[in-house]
């Protein structure tokens, strides 16, 4: 016994390096048969051999893929009676409107059938839309339709902080339920900051709040990857919002901030709102581990009354999705392009995919402009996002570096037909990583005004030479090279 005690000490990191490499052995295996990606099977087989334990904390951390789980219980939405009414009221079976197809062709009528059979994302025609430029618009807007709110309030978002504006808002929601109005909040337990005395004031008004997938020291830190990216509210089931604008006063340039914020919103009133009560009640459902009643306030029959109503399709991507909805569809939309398609991302770290969609239409003649930041919000991703450039450019993507400030906004149009505003970036974490969500807006006037929007910010951009970016120094290449390693982590 105890020569045995001796030999485990003076081999025990023997021992150890053997436990590991059985554990690597048997996980290998498992990665092998789950017949994904070739490149990102072999990254993760690659950390793992070389990596003693470190690629099993890796791989435990980053490597577990929930969109087979069906972590969310879909079928209690969707087959839900109120739901299926509220369907049925807001006249969403396409074959009600043979003329969509007619009016914006075949290519820009596959996006809609792709969301339709991934997901079952219904189509409402009658919506109005306010397109909001930064923070201070959106958040106006906000505090206009809180204060009217009637029935509920609910709110979903990545980034809650707590700071000047947060705190007001907070405030606002407290004196609205205390005033018996129904306020709901699932905020990002990872990308959101608020106190315990914030939390505390919240309760005491009656504001139900939930973390989404609380980060604790358990099981639950394998789940530290996935993040509920989604930037949600839905007043009254009439009244919704989405985009990109955070809880968080930086988003807000009539605060005293470090630089000035471009991001852009959607309010939308009609049909499309409730495929986003859908979504935040999916959510809320998880988060809370409680199944909320549907009931008829969360679904209202009336629509508005508009002149130019506007057709919606929400798409919802996440690993609780059986396909990567967002993804797909905006590979879709590039396929279909004709003559343009203008592209605003913060981060701009596209997939395999993708990248081939954007450089083979560029070379097809399709005339393709991309604004990312002129100074990214992280080293890191700033470095991954340039490693694009070269190839987009050599393929006659044009690419803007925005240098007024921060450029936040998610947004995409294609041709004057279809136009894409949410939470997504051009990026694998938002692609198959976070809880994301995009309008999918197919209408004319929208695509032209996006354009001109998208035309202004290009005023406040500078343009990517191709000759001058090929004599950029080989460290800063390198550092691209790196950081592109870590891209689908960033």
């Amino acid at each position: 016994m105890e020569t045995l005690l001796n030999f485990g000490k003076a081999n025990l990191w023997l021992i150890i390096l053997t436990i590991n490499y059985l554990l690597v052995i048997a996980l290998s295996i498992f990665i092998i048969l789950k017949n994904k990606n070739p490149v990102k099977t072999l990254s993760f087989l690659f950390a793992l051999a070389v990596l003693p334990f470190l690629g099993l904390l890796v791989y435990y951390f980053f490597g577990q893929d929930y969109r087979k789980s069906k972590i969310f219980e879909k079928k209690y939405i969707l087959d839900n009676e109120r739901i299926r009414e509220w369907r049925r009221n807001f006249r969403l079976d396409q074959e009600e409107r043979k003329d969509f197809k007619d009016t914006f062709g075949e290519e820009t009528y596959k996006i809609f059938k792709l969301l339709k059979n991934n997901e079952r994302a219904v189509l409402t025609f009658d919506n109005d839309i306010e397109i909001l430029i930064n923070g201070e618009n959106k958040f106006k807007r906000l505090r206009e339709d809180l204060e009217k709110a009637e029935n509920h309030i609910h709110l979903e978002y990545f980034v809650l902080f707590d700071d000047e504006l947060g705190t007001d808002l907070i405030d606002r929601l407290c004196k609205k339920a205390q005033e018996g109005i129904q306020v709901r909040m699932v905020y990002d337990d990872v990308g959101s900051n608020i106190s315990s005395k914030a939390k505390q004031k919240m309760t005491n008004a009656g504001i139900q709040h939930f973390p989404f997938m609380p980060v604790l020291f358990s099981n639950s830190t394998s789940k530290l990857n996935y993040r509920d990216h989604r930037k949600i509210v839905v007043i009254d089931g009439s009244i919704g919002y989405v985009g990109g604008i955070n809880l968080d006063q930086k988003y807000d340039n009539s605060y005293d901030n470090e630089r000035y914020w471009r991001d852009t919103h959607l309010r939308i009133k009609g049909g499309a709102v409730g495929s986003l009560q859908s979504s935040f009640l999916l959510s809320w459902n998880f988060a809370s581990a409680d199944k909320l009643e549907i009931e008829s306030p969360l679904f209202p029959k009336h629509k508005p009354e508009s002149e130019n109503p506007v057709a919606i399709q929400m798409a919802a991507s996440g690993p609780d999705t059986d396909w990567a909805n967002i993804m797909e569809a905006i590979f879709c939309a590039i396929n279909s392009a004709k003559k343009r398609i203008y592209i605003t991302t913060p981060y701009f770290m596209p997939n395999d995919s993708i990248m081939t969609a954007l450089t083979t239409a560029a070379r097809s003649g399709v005339d393709i402009r991309i604004i990312i930041p002129y100074q990214s919000d992280s080293w890191a991703a700033q470095y991954a996002s340039d490693s694009y450039v070269e190839e987009c450019l050599e393929s006659g993507v044009r690419i803007f570096r925005y240098v007024k400030g921060f450029i936040h906004a998610k947004t995409m149009v294609v041709d004057n037909a279809f136009t894409s505003i949410g939470t997504a970036n051009l990026d694998y974490r938002s692609f198959a990583l976070n809880f994301e969500i995009n309008a999918l807006i197919y209408n004319h006037d929208i695509a032209e005004r996006m354009v001109e929007i998208f035309e202004r910010d290009i005023e406040n951009t500078e343009e990517i030479d191709l000759e001058r970016w090929q004599k950029r120094g080989v460290v800063r290449k390198l550092k691209e090279s790196f950081s592109r390693l870590w891209a689908p982590l960033l």
